[in-house]
């Protein structure tokens, strides 16, 4: 399909057939399109986990809203967007030393260039605890639309969720010793017959109402 063909019919699954499982492949391209996201000075405050097995499944239910346990439960795959509780100095270094070994930096000035500048954005959202936790939310949610449109391309279909108790979801996942906080859910799979969703036009603002060019 095209992108045009893509954004225009993919939708909210709102049901899905549990016979239908993600290949191996099409389960590690997911997991490339989550780690191949952009961010904010590259800066990938993220953990994403992915879960396809029923027993991982359970572990989240408690934590997610009524509405939503059928799509956990049936889904493909799960996949559950955490940030890091802060980013720390060492964090910051190990980002700088990754970059190094894939060869981003030709000189000495680049890497202090690199250093400086993520450090200022940092800086820049980090006035307390929560407005870094909240920039880095930010990058997060970059990743589930890369995983929206990833997931459309695929054939698959797919469900952005926030009704679910993050304080449960991190108990759920030991994200606590982690250091870990969740932020947002993704369902990936194949809709089912009793999705109606699938079946209804889509809905958007004119664009006239929702852009503006200058």
């Amino acid at each position: 399909m095209t992108l045009d063909e893509i954004i225009r019919t993919r939708f909210t699954s709102k049901a899905y057939d549990e016979t239908r499982k993600l290949t191996a492949v099409q389960q590690q391209q997911l997991l490339d399109v989550l780690r191949y996201s952009p961010s904010s000075v590259n800066s990938q405050p993220w953990h994403f986990f992915a879960v396809t097995s029923d027993e991982g499944k359970a572990r989240l239910l408690p934590a997610v809203a009524e509405a939503n346990a059928g799509k956990i439960q049936k889904a493909a795959m799960v996949v559950v967007f955490t940030i890091r509780e802060q980013i720390t100095e060492e964090y910051l270094q190990a980002l700088l030393d990754k970059e190094q070994q894939d060869g981003r930096f030709i000189s000495d000035e680049m890497r202090q260039g690199q250093d400086k500048g993520r450090r200022y954005f940092v800086d820049l959202n980090s006035h307390s605890v929560e407005s870094q936790q909240a920039w880095m939310a930010r990058q997060a949610y970059i990743s589930l639309g890369f995983l929206l449109l990833g997931a459309a391309s695929l054939g698959l279909d797919a469900t952005p969720i926030e009704g679910f108790s993050p304080e449960k979801m991190d108990d759920a996942l030991g994200l606590k010793a982690k250091g870990l906080k969740s932020v947002v859910i993704a369902t990936v799979g194949y809709h089912s017959d009793a999705d109606f969703n699938a079946a209804l036009p889509k809905s958007r603002l004119d664009a006239d109402q929702v852009i503006t060019l200058l």
